[in-house]
């Protein structure tokens, strides 16, 4: 294992807190534009996501979200829309809120009852009736009194509340394949709010009731947006040719990525001119995110390459992160270096891929990724399995890369050694993969583009 990573990647940077509580916030700020409510998934609670983590629900609202919610947030607020981030929890008591001063963004933590809390201690919830629908292990029952809980896990009342404290023009909900779209869709309709959704990933409901009514209620909604054309054409044969979707992809901050630090970062590694470093980063879940394809093919490359100094760097933690960590130990010295934590700082992320020469992203699910596009961003080749929205993110038949079918070893080591090997086409890869984050995600285009889709009104004023 390669020593001194984590110290490299932080060097001496500092956390700050983009938003703060708002009882400390000392003030409030006028905001003109429309403001849209923003309800990721991430299991029931949002704790069911953070446990997998590590993190807390205080500290990932002080250092702000990461990933496609920092993106969308970010683009809305170029166009002059504000973002209200909801979140529904058992560990709070009161509603809390955080503010962000300098674009007027909220993070809200709704808590859920103390009844719903306690049943779903002895029921499957959502995400273990997925696991056990897919392993077989759960009562069908039981699944289906899972299924049933599962609605009341979004405290409709506060939840209205809350849209109505800040004049929510339009909710936008992650995933429409997911049950909380259903009750936001119903409460949407009380409100005369209008609902959307995107797609980030889950082309299947595990909720089982929810199947029952799920296409009237896609067919109702106020539109999709989806960045992979596959996943668009899955949604018009399952759920009809009429429902509204928008092909938008994920943004990130184009202005923020590059390659500055260098040099710095791989002295500090102790990487000279001949060192070849591939980077991956992003949540351990081993079988969606394509590791046990990713150390496969890597243990590949270096038995065939022996003279070489390759090194693969990995940045991320999740709930596959024991048993991950176990593959690692089981391997021989492989030049792998793992920083297992979450990382949000945006300038740490920089740093991590300014080291590498490769970014590789062996995902075999995905909605429409924003590593890749950081990568990118950065001006590095990316080689990746075909997961939803990769194609369409490396622009086709670009040259940024390459794809390979997901779930190939054989086909992942090979598109890798081929990039290993040729330098040239590294640098001309890099150039057009940072060229076309350039043209494709930059948070004006893609704001302007969720603007029109969800304000068609106030884009077209």
């Amino acid at each position: 294992m390669i020593r001194g990573i984590d110290d490299i990647v932080a060097g001496e940077l500092v956390k700050t807190s983009k938003f703060v509580p708002e009882r400390e916030a000392g003030g409030s700020a006028s905001f003109d534009g429309p403001t849209v409510a923003l309800l990721p998934a991430g299991g029931e609670l949002w704790e069911d996501f953070l446990d997998t983590l590590d993190v807390s629900l205080d500290r990932f609202c002080a250092e702000g979200p990461g990933g496609w919610m920092l993106g969308y947030m970010d683009a809305f607020s170029t166009v002059g829309v504000r973002t209200v981030l909801i979140f529904f929890s058992g560990r709070v008591r009161a509603v809390a809120r955080y503010w962000d001063a300098a674009s007027g963004n909220m993070i809200v933590i709704l808590p859920v009852s103390r009844s719903y809390v306690a049943l779903r201690r002895g029921l499957p919830t959502d995400q273990d009736a997925q696991r056990g629908i897919r392993q077989g292990r759960r009562h069908a029952l039981a699944r289906l009194a899972g299924a049933a809980l599962s609605h009341l896990s979004t405290p409709t009342l506060a939840l209205a509340r809350e849209l109505r404290r800040h004049r929510c023009a339009a909710i936008l909900c992650q995933e429409y394949e997911y049950f909380r779209f259903d009750v936001v869709m119903l409460l949407g309709k009380l409100l005369h709010i209008p609902v959307f959704a995107t797609f980030q990933g889950g082309s299947w409901e595990a909720n089982s009731l929810s199947r029952l009514w799920k296409a009237r209620l896609v067919a109702g909604a106020a539109g999709l947006i989806i960045g992979s054309n596959v996943e668009a054409a899955r949604v018009r044969q399952r759920y009809g040719g009429d429902v509204p979707i928008s092909l938008i992809f994920n943004p990130v901050d184009v202005a923020e990525w590059g390659g500055g630090e260098r040099n710095e970062v791989r002295a500090g590694l102790g990487a000279g001119p001949e060192t070849l470093i591939v980077v991956w980063h992003g949540r351990i879940a081993i079988h969606n995110k394509g590791l046990d394809v990713m150390l496969a093919a890597w243990k590949r490359l270096r038995l065939e390459r022996p003279q070489q100094d390759l090194r693969l760097m990995l940045m991320g933690t999740g709930e596959d992160a024991g048993i991950f960590g176990e593959m690692l130990a089981e391997l021989p010295d492989c030049g792998i270096s793992w920083r297992n934590e979450y990382v949000t700082d945006r300038r740490e992320i920089r740093r991590f891929l300014a080291a590498g020469d490769v970014f590789a992203f062996p995902s075999r699910r995905e909605g429409f990724a924003v590593a890749p596009i950081e990568a990118m961003a950065c001006g590095l080749p990316v080689v990746a399995a075909a997961a939803s929205g990769v194609e369409e993110a490396l622009g086709g038949e670009s040259e940024a890369g390459a794809v390979v079918p997901v779930g190939d070893v054989d086909a992942f080591a090979a598109a890798l050694g081929r990039t290993i090997d040729d330098s040239a086409f590294r640098s001309r890869a890099g150039r057009q993969a940072r060229a076309r984050a350039e043209a494709a995600f930059s948070l004006r285009a893609v704001g302007e583009q969720l603007k029109a889709a969800l304000f068609p009104d106030a884009a077209e004023s």
